[in-house]
C-alpha cells in the first residue's frame, strides 16, 4: 500500500522533501518536478515522485503547457499515475491556464499586437480547433467585449460578419479587432483570412468603426495583419 512505500516523500530524506522545502525556501526554490511530484504525492515501485516527475516532464520536452494538453487517458498510461492523480495534475494546469486569464480581464488599453496576443493566447492559444474572436474598443482603445464569433475544425471557421456588426452596435464600440487561433502553429495569414479581414473592414467602415488589427494567434508566437501591412 501506498503508506508503506519506501518511495513516499514522507519517507524521504528531510532534505529531499519537496512540502519540506517549499515551507523552508518558498516556492520559487521548488523546480517544475518538485512541484508536480507534490501533487502526484508519491511514485511507484521503481522511482520516486520527483524522478516520475522528471519522466513525465520530459516526455512533454519540460514544457508545461504541453503537460497541461495531455488528457486523463494519457496522463495514466505513465506507471505511477492512476485516475486520481492524474485529475490533480489536470487541475492544477487548469489553474494554472485560468490564473493566467485572470490577468488580462481588467480592462486593457489595445495599443499593440503583443497586447493582444497577451489577452487572447490564455483563451486560444492552445487549443486544438480553431475559434475566431472579436475584441471591441471604446474611444480609449480599450476592451468593452469580447466574443467568440465562431468555433470550427482543424483548418478553418466561418464567421457571420452580421454578428460582428451587432457587437459593434450593441457595445457602443469605436474600434475592433480581429483574432483567431492556427492549432498548426503556422504563422501565415491564408488567403481566406485576408479576403474575411477586407469584408469585415468594409462592413464596418459602414458604421464609421475602425479595424485596427487581426491578429492570428498561436501556442507562443503571433502575427498581425496591421505589422505587417496587410490589413
Amino acid at each position: 500500500m501506498e503508506q508503506n512505500n519506501p518511495f513516499s516523500i514522507k519517507n524521504w530524506a528531510e532534505d529531499d522533501k519537496p512540502r519540506e522545502k517549499l515551507m523552508l525556501k518558498g516556492k520559487s526554490a521548488l523546480s517544475d518536478a518538485e512541484l508536480l511530484a507534490i501533487l502526484i504525492g508519491s511514485g511507484n515501485r521503481n522511482e520516486s515522485a520527483v524522478d516520475l516527475s522528471k519522466r513525465i516532464l520530459s516526455h512533454v520536452d519540460n514544457n508545461l503547457n504541453a503537460l497541461g494538453k495531455l488528457s486523463l487517458k494519457q496522463l495514466i498510461e505513465f506507471k505511477g499515475i492512476g485516475e486520481a492523480k492524474a485529475i490533480a495534475i489536470i487541475a492544477a494546469t487548469e489553474i494554472g491556464r485560468r490564473r493566467r486569464e485572470e490577468n488580462v480581464k481588467e480592462a486593457i488599453k489595445i495599443n499593440s499586437s503583443q497586447i493582444v496576443f497577451n489577452v487572447m493566447q490564455p483563451l486560444i492559444g492552445e487549443l486544438p480547433h480553431e475559434e475566431f474572436w472579436v475584441l471591441y474598443l471604446n474611444n480609449a482603445n480599450k476592451i468593452v467585449h469580447k466574443a467568440q464569433l465562431s468555433k470550427g475544425g482543424f483548418t478553418g471557421t466561418v464567421v457571420d460578419i452580421r454578428i460582428v456588426l451587432k457587437f459593434a452596435l450593441e457595445y457602443n464600440a469605436l474600434s475592433i479587432v480581429l483574432t483567431h487561433n492556427h492549432p498548426s502553429g503556422k504563422l501565415i495569414a491564408s488567403e481566406s483570412d485576408i479576403q474575411l479581414t477586407q469584408k469585415i473592414k468594409a462592413a464596418v467602415k459602414q458604421l464609421d468603426i475602425a479595424l485596427i488589427d487581426h491578429v492570428i494567434i498561436t501556442e507562443n508566437n503571433y502575427y498581425s495583419f496591421a505589422d505587417n501591412g496587410i490589413l
